[in-house]
């Protein structure tokens, strides 16, 4: 009863969507649809099927960067720094001056990217056991971080002066890993919404932030010939309820009063991302949005995903070796891309593969974290990728990177310990399947929802007490999620005409014989004298 009533709760949303003043379907004109397979139709896109390559990978690093690194003042600079008495904003006026003066644009100058060796950190990553490489191709923040045709504010004119986006896919090229690339600027229409604020207080009270600036205004400022609408995209009325800095969560899918996007912008964001898609043909492409990029208030996302996989096919002798992501699908939806996961994991096994991103501290560099020392350590990072290989499931990994390209040495540690954990086990994670339960222990009975799109990264604690399961064709492994403080009973793998008889069981990474027993009820391992890693210990099981 409840999926009817969703089902109906979506036509009527769609239908007063329909019956709105919504832009019309964007033109071909700059950038035509490759014609194959696929249309741009959600039925058309649900011929796709996950590539093999991607379910065996398993674990993925991404380079989240961009201008929003430079303050080292973490995620979602650009907007918040527009928020008056915010930690963000405050930091911003004693290093910048008021955000009437010196806005996000300014923040993009200041960024130079000096010590970026994008070949030394893609092949750290390979070492790490990365089997692919994002890197982000904007972000919210409406900087294009290549030689874009259609953003006069990108990397190369601006900021670096450098076509990130290019280095990077030389490099993962270099290393032989898939190169990926994130989507993130669709929303920069009400995320920049900050932009267009004032001061309600003190000597700048009703002085308008810069986010109303326009080219005519560039007359003798270093910015001169750029016109901050292309960046900012605020000569629009604001979304309802955006004095609250947290509406827009609410907003995300373009409803609940978001204000709409012009057909102009739609056109612009439709014809950047096939620019991108045509210039660097990714094996992975990962929109920031709940479902498809402005829909369903434009066919733009439609029309660039049907490209994407046909252009893939067209490149690859008709192959469709590419992966595109989503995030809150619909079990339909999950038919046509892999649905992606943020900061969290579904609670059971899932029978289409999917990805979880997530991230060792903020989505971009805060020097607070790494002061406080409050990134993940690489023990939560293996535990946690672990837990979402058995439900089927991908981890995409961000290592923040300071503003001028590099990454800190507690950073480099984690890598370095997540290597000496893949070394001794990778066999357990890569290549592998899902097993007919995925775990047991005190984790699996307790409830953990996810929230929208994810969010629910650690509220529950994985320990020793929990096992996870994944199969090989006749080997098994039942990780343990920490070091065991006792002998190991698995309760899944008693006596049955199912489960077979245990033939013989090792631990990845010892030699030691390993004692075990196994009857009608349960397979009793007893607990090895010497631990090859305290993070998780693998026992490797022949059936």
């Amino acid at each position: 009863m409840k999926a009817k009533v969703f089902v109906a709760a979506c036509i009527l949303f769609c239908h007063s969507l329909m019956a709105q003043n919504y832009p019309s379907p964007v033109r071909e004109n700059e950038e035509t649809v490759e014609k194959g397979k696929f249309k741009p139709e959600w039925q058309s896109l649900q011929e796709y099927k996950v590539p093999e390559w991607f379910r065996n990978a398993k674990f993925g690093i991404w380079a989240h960067w961009g201008p929003q690194c430079q303050p080292e003042q973490g995620d979602w600079y650009g907007r918040f720094m527009y928020n008056e008495g915010s930690e963000q904003y405050k930091w911003h006026v004693a290093h910048y001056g008021h955000p009437s003066k010196a806005g996000f644009k300014d923040v993009i100058n200041d960024w130079k990217a000096q010590n970026w060796d994008p070949e030394k950190l893609v092949a750290l990553y390979k070492r790490t056991g990365a089997q692919y490489f994002f890197a982000m191709a904007n972000h919210h923040d409406n900087l294009d971080l290549w030689d874009s045709k259609y953003q006069q504010w990108n990397s190369v004119r601006t900021g670096p002066k450098k076509d990130i986006v290019a280095a990077w896919a030389k490099a993962a090229k270099k290393y032989q890993l898939p190169f990926g690339l994130s989507v993130h600027a669709a929303h920069a229409w009400t995320w920049f919404e900050t932009a267009q604020r004032s001061d309600k207080n003190g000597p700048f009270a009703g002085i308008p932030y810069d986010g109303k600036l326009t080219k005519v205004d560039s007359k003798g400022t270093w910015w001169e010939g750029l016109d901050p609408q292309e960046l900012y995209a605020q000569n629009h009325h604001l979304s309802t309820g955006s004095e609250d800095i947290t509406s827009l969560w609410n907003q995300w899918y373009w409803d609940n009063g978001a204000s709409i996007p012009s057909q102009e912008y739609c056109q612009k964001f439709y014809n950047r991302t096939m620019d991108l898609i045509n210039q660097y043909n990714p094996d992975l492409l990962y929109f920031d949005d709940s479902g498809l990029p402005l829909y369903p208030v434009s066919d733009a996302g439609l029309k660039i995903a049907a490209h994407y996989y046909n252009r893939y096919m067209a490149t690859h002798n008709g192959k469709l070796e590419a992966v595109l992501f989503g995030k809150v699908l619909t079990d339909e939806q999950k038919k046509c891309m892999v649905w992606d996961v943020e900061r969290g994991a579904p609670d059971k096994v899932q029978a289409l593969p999917w990805q979880t991103c997530t991230c060792i501290g903020d989505w971009h560099y805060d020097r607070n974290v790494y002061e406080q020392n409050r990134y993940k350590s690489a023990a939560s990072v293996i535990r946690m990728l672990v837990d979402i290989v058995s439900k089927n499931g991908n981890m995409l990994l961000n290592i923040p990177i300071r503003g001028d390209g590099s990454i800190d040495e507690k950073e480099i540690k984690i890598l370095e310990d997540i290597t000496a954990w893949m070394d001794i086990n990778k066999e357990s994670i890569f290549d592998t399947r899902p097993w007919k339960i995925y775990g047991e222990g005190p984790a699996v009975d307790a409830s953990n929802p996810l929230s929208g799109s994810g969010f629910n990264e650690g509220k529950v604690q994985l320990s020793e007490k929990d096992i996870r399961y994944n199969q090989k064709g006749k080997v098994l492994y039942a990780t343990v999620l920490g070091t065991p403080g006792e002998n190991i009973t698995l309760t899944a793998l008693g006596k049955t005409k199912a489960n077979g008889n245990v033939k013989r069981i090792e631990v990845l990474g010892s030699k030691e014989k390993i004692s075990w027993k196994q009857n009608a009820e349960s397979l009793l391992i007893q607990k090895p004298n010497k631990i090859p890693n305290k993070i998780a210990v693998v026992f490797k099981i022949y059936l």
